[in-house]
């Protein structure tokens, strides 16, 4: 029998990279809608299109570029390129978000061009990038989310990877196209304060992720108390998507039940 989830006031969703992986990607995603979830997928190039729609299931957001860079002019223009590649598969998918780092990343999650140090030129370059995105994104009816990472553990090297980064940049272009991707796993690697961190970035959150620390496994295997996560975006009217971008700590389904479970109220 098909499970919902009836007392969470979130769109809750399921990265297909990252569970089930004894079983082909459409297996998962189909295992995925049918514990109903939405599903997330990442590069979109390595997947068959057709078989993901015909899967049925409803996607949360993917990866918006193949490659390219926010903060350096040739980078920026591949990015925008491949952006707009991107678009086209999302609408064949009906995906609303599509996902963006400061830089492309590898297949280990290192940056393709690293930039820890941002200069002021590449604040500014950044900027204007995702104004360009905004542009697309208003174009066709897309939203693009600048996703927060840590780098001290996953994505050392990475430019704009901590939240407040990602929140001055969002805030600097204040456009309903650019949002944030608000990991929570990454940031409390990088930042912590999650709950404050929740609600500073509150006007500016497009999704939010969650994994535990360490470890990168589902809610209720690590230290972040994810129930109070919940109570605080149920109290700053939060109603979008909340996405589990982590691994199963043992059983995939038990995962996915305890990721249900910290979201419901």
């Amino acid at each position: 029998m098909t499970q919902r989830a009836e007392h969470s006031p979130f769109t809750l969703a399921v990265c297909a990279e990252m569970v089930f992986r004894d079983m082909p990607v459409t297996e998962r995603i189909k295992r995925i809608d049918a514990l109903g979830f939405q599903v997330e997928i990442w590069d979109w190039t390595k997947h068959d299109i057709q078989a993901l729609v015909d899967t049925g299931a409803t996607f949360s957001s993917m990866t918006g570029y193949i490659d390219g860079t926010l903060a350096d002019r040739d980078g920026a223009d591949r990015l925008v390129e491949t952006a707009r590649e991107s678009i086209d598969v999302a609408k064949i998918l009906s995906i609303p978000r599509l996902n963006l780092h400061g830089t492309g990343l590898d297949g280990q999650g290192l940056p393709v061009k690293s930039g820890a140090e941002m200069t002021g030129p590449m604040w500014i370059q950044a900027a204007d990038t995702l104004n360009r995105l905004a542009d697309l994104g208003q174009q066709h009816g897309v939203t693009f989310v600048l996703e927060n990472l840590n780098t001290a553990v996953d994505h050392p090297g990475v430019p704009f990877a901590r939240a407040e980064d990602v929140l001055a940049l969002v805030t600097a272009v204040d456009r309903p196209e650019v949002r944030i991707m608000l990991d929570l796993y990454h940031a409390q690697i990088g930042e912590g304060n999650l709950v404050e961190l929740v609600r500073r970035c509150a006007p500016y959150i497009g999704e939010i992720q969650v994994a535990d620390v360490p470890g990168r496994c589902e809610p209720g295997s690590g230290e972040i108390h994810y129930p109070a996560i919940a109570r605080a975006l149920n109290d700053i009217g939060y109603r979008g998507t909340v996405g589990l971008e982590g691994w199963a700590s043992s059983d995939d389904e038990l995962a996915l039940a305890r990721f249900r479970d910290a979201f419901t109220l």
